[in-house]
């Protein structure tokens, strides 16, 4: 099965940078399970972000996200794990987990 592992964050805790240490963690978290990820980046943050509606048959184009929160989305993996709780293993090992939160999506398949 594939998982979306969605990382939440105040973005507010990277406008200095990067800490070194943690990069080096989420480079081992790419290593331990370099089997399972099958994809994944960071974002830029949701200042760069356009939110696109079609009202009326018309597109109307916004900027930022589509809805105001505490915690951003920064980032994802795209991973494959037998069940959700396998899934939940990967997501508890990725840094932001500690500074806000990881949800976990199945990837729907259609036939």
């Amino acid at each position: 099965m594939q998982f979306l592992l969605l990382i939440y964050e105040d973005e507010k805790r990277f406008q200095k940078g990067y800490d070194p240490g943690e990069m080096q963690e989420y480079q081992a978290l790419g290593k331990e399970f370099a089997k399972s990820i099958l994809g994944g980046n960071a974002l830029q943050p949701t200042s760069t972000a356009k939110t696109v509606r079609v009202r009326n048959g018309k597109p109307v184009v916004t900027d930022g996200p589509f809805t105001e929160t505490k915690e951003q989305l920064g980032g994802y993996y795209l991973i494959e794990a037998p069940n959700a709780d396998q899934a939940a293993k990967v997501a508890a090992k990725i840094p932001g987990a500690r500074f806000g939160c990881v949800e976990i999506r199945p990837i729907m398949t259609f036939s």
